[in-house]
């Protein structure tokens, strides 16, 4: 079914703030969530509430956080996230890095201690808002194989990236690590189909076809995934003192625990390279220029990075956020949680 944008956030706002968020963490939850929904990132949007709202319920996200920003030099701070809801700290995070930007033209601020954040595109547009770049990325916890392995050791670990031109469209980025997501898979298990053996391995860390026998996720284009994941892991967990590889904590295991994760915001001002009017400029020619190559058979136009979400955003904006319906009912309902998610193998329904 279809919602408009605005009844989707309160929605979500208010089944988070029932199961114990505070109304600013609830609602800057709600914001990230929904913005993940409006791009069509349905992975990261609604669908993840219950999953949020069971966690907080049982204990396993801070809910009364002391957040707290301790700036290390000129241009890099630690944001200390205390357990508390992630989508709350990243934003955070990403405030003092635009401040710091503005001021130093560069900023590299981690942060630590959080739980999930969701689609970390929500935090580089931030920067591009603000006539900045943004570059972002998080770790997550181990369902990638190594290139050669056969068990799980680097998460999808997704890198993100915003920059913005003259007229409010931005080029952007937000991808995983990984040849597909995992929600892939999961739709082609709901659909009885097969799924290309590039995408992940079976127990023995041979390639399947078939969705219900998959242990573990392929890095996109083997080496080079594994290389990016290495490096996301080494900037959002070892650079940050946590957790890292496969010692990052489950999504899934154990509810009641906070998931010490970690996160690392860059961002650039252009002003101190080129100027950010020139830099605007360029962006925009770039974007242009893309949508003026000639396609390749099969296709109708080149889109910029970033454009089919522009594309979704405008059908959504006039017919409304499409949500499953079963997640609908559960956001409407009084039930917090059905406790569906604790301890719940990764590569389960």
């Amino acid at each position: 079914m279809r919602v408009s944008k605005e009844d989707l956030k309160s929605l979500i706002k208010n089944k988070l703030h029932k199961a114990g968020l505070n109304e600013e963490h609830a609602s800057t939850a709600a914001d990230v969530l929904v913005f993940a929904d409006e791009r069509g990132i349905h992975s990261h949007g609604a669908m993840r509430v219950e999953y949020y709202a069971e966690r907080i319920a049982k204990g396993g996200m801070n809910t009364n956080p002391d957040f707290k920003f301790e700036k290390t030099g000129p241009a890099t701070g630690v944001f200390h996230g205390d357990g508390g809801n992630g989508h709350t700290a990243a934003k955070l995070a990403m405030d003092e890095a635009i401040k710091m930007a503005k001021e130093s033209g560069v900023a590299i601020v981690g942060v630590r201690d959080i739980s999930h954040s969701g689609a970390i595109s929500y935090f580089t547009n931030q920067a591009a808002e603000s006539n900045l770049i943004g570059f972002s990325v998080c770790q997550s916890d181990p369902m990638v194989v190594p290139f050669g392995g056969a068990e799980p050791y680097y998460g999808t670990n997704p890198i993100a990236f915003a920059a913005p031109s003259t007229d409010n469209r931005k080029m952007t980025l937000d991808m995983a690590t990984t040849v597909q997501a995992w929600g892939k898979i999961l739709h082609a298990r709901s659909k009885n189909q097969t799924i290309p053996d590039t995408w992940a391995v079976d127990g023995n860390g041979e390639p399947t076809t078939d969705p219900y026998k998959v242990n573990a996720l392929l890095p996109i284009s083997g080496p080079k995934g594994y290389g990016l994941a290495m490096m996301v892991d080494v900037l959002s967990g070892v650079l940050l003192g946590l957790p890292f590889g496969n010692k990052v904590s489950s999504m899934y295991e154990n509810l009641s625990e906070y998931r010490k994760l970690g996160q690392l915001h860059i961002v650039i001002n252009p002003e101190f390279f080129m100027g950010i009017t020139g830099f605007q400029k360029d962006i925009s020619q770039s974007m242009d220029d893309l949508n003026g190559i000639k396609p390749a058979p099969g296709f109708d136009k080149v889109l910029y990075p970033g454009q089919n979400n522009d594309v979704v955003i405008a059908d959504y904006k006039e017919n409304g956020i499409e949500i499953v319906d079963d997640i609908y009912d559960y956001l409407k309902s009084d039930v917090i949680h059905n406790n569906q998610y604790d301890h719940k193998n990764p590569f389960a329904e």
